[in-house]
């Protein structure tokens, strides 16, 4: 049985095959999601950098999540397509964006929790000592 961000990431797959979601247009967003599939924010994110990894997403940082485009597809397969093959040449650069992004997310989630912690010591620094 998939895991919900997999059913999640198939869900926009299957709706980008069928042109539900076309190229360019902006994928729902992570709260949309969440209400929809009745999952977690992190159970989201891990859908979307499945996506964006495979090449069928990329991030537009402050806009949000963006179907992409494949021109460099010239056997009209999509990316992660059943007859497993890869994704297109042309979606390399994707991934990238993808893995630069969740990278970046990485970073500014644990400067959130250095500024937490911190904010903990300072606050009740002999609590629980």
């Amino acid at each position: 049985m998939p895991l919900t961000f997999e059913v999640i990431a198939e869900t926009l797959r299957e709706q980008i095959r069928s042109g539900g979601l076309k190229p360019g247009e902006a994928l729902p967003t992570q709260a949309a999601l969440m209400r929809e599939f009745g999952a977690s924010s992190l159970t989201v994110q891990k859908a979307m950098v499945m996506l964006k990894q495979e090449g069928w997403a990329v991030s537009r940082p402050g806009k949000g999540a963006f179907v992409a485009h494949h021109d460099d597809a010239d056997d009209g397969e999509a990316p992660g397509s059943p007859d497993g093959e890869s994704a297109p040449v042309g979606a390399t650069a994707a991934r990238v964006e993808a893995l630069e992004q969740a990278l970046a997310d990485a970073v500014e989630e644990l400067a959130g929790l250095r500024t937490r912690v911190a904010a903990l010591e300072a606050g009740g620094g002999k609590q629980g000592r």
